[in-house]
């Protein structure tokens, strides 16, 4: 595989009255397909199932999954098999109409479609070993990519020069990429997440992978809920892309970045703190997320 692992800071002007300073670790550039925490994530696992001699992947994963694309295209690259277990069995025929799906279908994963009640029952082992005998061998990623290995390829994700910095702020989805930065971040700096999900019980996940005490999690930005959007998220995306060049996804990273800056508004952060938000990737999901707004008659984003 080939990376631009290089991935660069870009400054946000905040304009000449504030003291703070403000970056984007631009991790959405490292590849066009297996972006930001998602090639994070797979490093370490794609080198486990070569090491382990296993010829296929098996993950789990929605309509609109970062990840079931991201694996799917790892897949190809890489030379192994892939299956998608797909939470919704209606959408085994709208493949076609889905550019998650279709993507990944483009890349070769074979995708087994299953009840939102059965899918529920995904890490149980009475159901792991029920895909072993449909599909044979394989190594399992789990749904989002979080495991051991997955943090391990996170805590790479801040470089050296990073720990100018006294505030890190990134998405949350299921704990895996801020319990990498937290264990890569220096005791001088506070770890911010913006949990996707509505609720505050990502608390304790992130504990078991992450002992350092310095974060905290800003539970205020998630819009309704897990891919929940509204004009007013569409239009802040919008602008600050015309702003600043910088695209952002609507289930994690518009979200952080529109709760970042409205903290700046607030004055949450300390006079001449200086901020660096990462920009997880995630930018497959826009046009499925438009598919949607269409259909509810919105704006789009652009």
């Amino acid at each position: 595989m080939t990376f631009n692992l290089l991935s660069t800071n870009q400054t946000i002007n905040l304009g000449k009255n504030s003291t703070q300073s403000l970056a984007i670790k631009r991790e959405d550039r490292i590849h066009p397909q297996i972006s930001g925490n998602k090639y994070r994530k797979l490093k370490y696992n794609i080198a486990q199932a070569k090491a382990e001699g296993k010829l296929t992947l098996l993950t789990f994963g929605g309509a609109y999954s970062n990840h079931i694309s991201a694996v799917a295209a790892v897949g190809k690259e890489s030379g192994f098999h892939t299956i998608g277990v797909i939470r919704g069995e209606e959408l085994v025929d709208k493949v076609a109409t889905n550019p998650t799906l279709q993507f990944a279908e483009h890349c070769g994963m074979q995708f087994k479609f299953v009840s939102r009640e059965i899918f529920k029952f995904k890490t149980a082992e009475s159901f792991i070993q029920k895909l072993k005998r449909e599909f044979g061998e394989f190594y399992l990623i789990p749904e989002g990519g979080t495991n051991e290995l997955a943090i391990k390829g996170c805590e790479e994700i801040l470089a050296e020069a990073d720990s100018a910095y006294d505030y890190i702020c990134c998405s949350v989805g299921t704990g895996g990429t801020i319990s990498g930065i937290i264990n890569a971040s220096k005791p001088h700096q506070t770890v911010l997440g913006f949990p996707a999900l509505k609720g505050d019980f990502l608390r304790e996940e992130i504990s078991k992978f992450a002992p350092n005490l310095n974060w905290d999690l800003i539970t205020e930005y998630h819009f309704g809920g897990y891919a929940k959007i509204n004009t007013e998220l569409i239009s802040f995306m919008n602008q600050f892309k015309a702003d600043f060049d910088i695209p952002l996804d609507p289930v994690y990273t518009g979200k952080l970045m529109f709760g970042v800056m409205d903290l700046l508004h607030q004055g949450y952060f300390p006079e001449h703190s200086k901020i660096l938000v990462i920009h997880t990737g995630g930018l497959q999901g826009v046009s499925g997320m438009n598919a949607v707004l269409r259909k509810k008659q919105l704006p789009l984003i652009r």
